[in-house]
């Protein structure tokens, strides 16, 4: 029987050298939040190439080659998606939401690869405090956020970029695996989240019977609009409205947000705060 490879033992670094390794990790996961995946060109990018080198040379360093620990976070560094498996089916390969959903992936990866360099920093000096045993830890909220949309691709790229700047992972529903689930199962399969981001856009266009034709939300968009509700509660769903639309009745209740502007943005940032959610208001004013 082969045996598995053996791992080498983790390495044993200064306080000095965990410090700083801690600091490179956030510089990175900085880096890779203000990305803007629409720089790419046919899913080059220089920048996003040179970010892939710098997270192995960190966790090479902070936590040796071929140990446990890098092996566990290595994975931050796919950051890249080449759309091989879409070309084989005869699509077109789309580089941004992949690139993006990576890019979540890797700063989650990264945060993580942090708190262990922590609590490593923790065990050279017990006086630096990562957590206390005494008191029961605040309920951290995730920072998952679903991103419920129609056809409009601006307005989703739109939010999907500010929530990245602002440190939240945009779950779109269309970038992730199908898993030969129905859409209903997929939604609750990837509805793990925190909050819920809903774009009511013009996509679609009807009436009451013998009515004038109006701008309409699309279904699926309704619907998920109903679920967050109801899963998640109304404190923790934003409705964003783009244009003119027709809102049904049964939503009348819900307070939306105009989109056509900037305001939006503080507006979200608002609603994402009341949640229980950190939020750089430096960041908000500077997106």
């Amino acid at each position: 029987m082969t045996q598995p490879p053996s791992l080498n033992p983790k390495l044993l670094l200064s306080t000095a050298s965990i410090k700083r390794g801690i600091e490179r990790l956030e510089k990175c996961i900085s880096d890779l939040i203000v990305f803007d995946v629409r720089t790419m060109v046919d899913g080059e990018s220089p920048p996003l190439d040179a970010l892939t080198l710098a997270i192995k040379d960190i966790l090479e360093r902070s936590f040796g080659e071929n140990t446990s620990a890098y092996k566990r976070f290595i994975g931050a560094a796919n950051l890249r998606h080449g759309g091989a498996l879409e070309l084989l089916s005869g699509q077109a390969p789309d580089y941004n939401s992949n690139t993006r959903r990576n890019i979540g992936r890797s700063v989650g990866l990264l945060k993580a690869a942090q708190e262990a360099l922590k609590e490593d920093l923790a065990e050279h000096d017990p006086s630096i405090e990562v957590g206390s045993s005494a008191e029961k830890p605040a309920v951290v909220p995730s920072n998952r956020v679903f991103v419920v949309h129609g056809h409009d691709e601006g307005a989703r790229e739109l939010v999907a970029r500010f929530l990245m700047q602002l440190g939240f992972v945009p779950i779109i529903l269309h970038e992730q695996a199908n898993r030969g689930g129905t859409v209903i199962e997929k939604i609750e399969a990837y509805g793990d989240v925190g909050f819920a981001v809903v774009l009511l856009t013009p996509d679609d266009e009807g009436s009451v019977k013998g009515g004038t034709s109006e701008p309409r939300v699309r279904q699926n968009v309704l619907l998920e609009l109903g679920y967050f509700l109801g899963r998640l509660g109304r404190d923790k769903v934003c409705a964003l409205k783009r244009g003119t639309v027709e809102i049904p009745s049964d939503f009348a209740g819900v307070v939306w947000e105009s989109m056509d502007g900037n305001d939006w943005k503080q507006a979200l940032g608002r609603e994402l705060e009341a949640a229980g959610h950190e939020i750089d208001w430096n960041k908000v004013m500077r997106t």
